[in-house]
């Protein structure tokens, strides 16, 4: 516990018990600075509420993450950690707001760090959302769940093969509850395209396409002093040291798309970036979320110069173990594309998650589509197969969180998502076809290809073991 709250966390729900109902212990209890009515966030009461911490600070946060969690009464965001200390203060201001806004009252709960080990340490908090880069993922994860918090994690779910399958063995381990941020799984026409696939409403599955958007190269940039409110070192974290410049970090002024989506040393790229969404909807209509591809190949282009080194055009092919097939290019459109032994059904996004997303639907493009009116207006029968239904990924995340009932998007299901559209970064790097043991999760007989499942990690950052 630490000291802003001045309650013991081993006492706190003991204190609320006696308090609750009273305005003056109501806002003890939340460090309130000033005495606040219990009813303030509406009908749910205090001792009942989840009570968030945000860590990272960044634009997906701030546009997706916190409004996605805050709009809920049952959850209170009462504190953020970034290593960036000007994005502390924002994003303490930005909470502060909202809850003020939405109170009409002075509001100022929300407590800042700069250490997320410190944020975890508090047992006041339930839960995490962790939204920071890619290669922080898989490792905060493991901190998170195993201080007994459940966590609402980004996607990519990590940023290697080796990190993601310890971070799912992890929450098995804790028991926590952890939903990736694959929120095409709450969206109707995604859930309604794999429903009417799993069915059967195209016949036997043969081929899929997925379309994602591409990053181009940027230019050169030199060397730059680290910013005061910036911890770079622990920013870098188990990733290699390497010379500070704006346009590898985040920009220090606002919150536009950040140059590290764009570097291989701390993500792969659109094929993961976006791939993990797409590639996820499409294991969920081909019913293989629990495994993966057994033969991986293609081809991509990688920029010859500037900083920026993340594939650009591409085009990759695997087979899966029942012979269904799978193309991944910028060629196709933005979407999912099943085809089947009598029709094809296609399903796309509205629109973009934030304005700085690159890509999008085409003008005039149904978000689902079928090669034939029949398919769509089919009826889903009481016995067929009726698959997990969300309307909101953060809310099922916090009502999972009091059921204790596995999420829509659980890790084992992100982890097989995120590592199938690792497989196919490995096969634009390597330039060669690869066989894969879903299973043992290992390439086979090719030592070269498995020395990449897996990255050296800088200390004292590390995955904890």
């Amino acid at each position: 516990m630490t000291a802003e709250n001045g309650i013991a966390g081993s006492s706190r729900r003991t204190f609320l018990k006696k308090s609750i109902g009273t305005a003056a212990g109501a806002a003890l209890a939340a460090g309130f600075p000033t005495i606040v009515p219990a009813s303030v966030f509406g009908e749910t009461a205090p001792s009942n509420r989840i009570h968030v911490g945000a860590i990272g600070m960044g634009r997906i946060s701030r546009v997706h993450d916190l409004p996605g969690i805050w709009q809920f009464d049952q959850a209170r965001i009462m504190a953020v950690c970034d290593l960036d200390s000007n994005r502390v203060d924002a994003g303490k201001a930005l909470i502060n707001g909202y809850y003020a806004q939405k109170t009409g009252k002075s509001y100022d709960g929300v407590t800042g760090y700069h250490n997320y080990r410190e944020l975890l340490a508090n047992k006041d908090i339930d839960a995490v959302v962790i939204s920071t880069p890619d290669h922080q993922h898989a490792i905060l994860a493991v901190d998170a769940v195993r201080a007994k918090k459940d966590v609402y994690l980004q996607k990519p779910a990590s940023l290697t093969i080796a990190e993601g399958r310890a971070m799912s063995d992890a929450v098995t381990a804790s028991g926590q509850i952890l939903q990736i941020g694959s929120q095409q799984r709450s969206w109707k026409q995604f859930h309604r395209a794999c429903e009417l696939i799993r069915n059967g409403r195209i016949g036997e599955i043969k081929h899929v396409e997925i379309g994602l958007p591409g990053d181009p190269s940027g230019p050169e940039a030199g060397p730059m002093p680290v910013p005061p409110n910036l911890n770079y070192d622990a920013w870098l974290g188990s990733t290699p040291e390497v010379y500070y410049t704006e346009i590898r970090v985040h920009p220090q002024q606002g919150f536009d798309r950040p140059g590290w989506l764009r570097s291989e040393q701390f993500g792969a790229g659109m094929i993961t970036g976006w791939g993990a969404h797409h590639v996820d909807t499409a294991h969920w209509g081909m019913n293989t979320e629990l495994t993966g591809p057994v033969e991986i190949w293609g081809t991509a282009e990688f920029p010859s110069n500037g900083l920026w080194n993340v594939h650009g055009k591409f085009l990759t092919h695997a087979i899966y173990a029942n012979g269904v097939t799978m193309d991944i290019s910028g060629d196709f459109p933005n979407g999912i594309k099943w085809y089947g032994t009598e029709g094809w059904i296609f399903v796309c996004r509205e629109g973009q998650v934030t304005g700085s997303d690159p890509g999008g639907k085409p003008v005039g493009m149904q978000t689902l589509q079928a090669s034939g009116s029949k398919i769509l207006d089919s009826a889903i029968g009481p016995n067929e197969i009726h698959l997990y239904e969300s309307a909101d990924q953060h809310g099922n995340w916090l009502e999972c969180i009091k059921s204790r009932k596995a999420p829509t998007a659980p890790a084992e299901i992100g982890h097989r998502a995120c590592s199938t559209c690792l497989l196919h970064h490995i096969a634009m790097k390597t330039k060669r076809r690869l066989r894969w043991d879903p299973v043992k999760e290992r390439f086979k007989n090719d030592d070269a290809a498995n020395a990449m499942l897996s990255r050296p990690q800088r200390a004292p950052y590390q995955m904890s073991v």
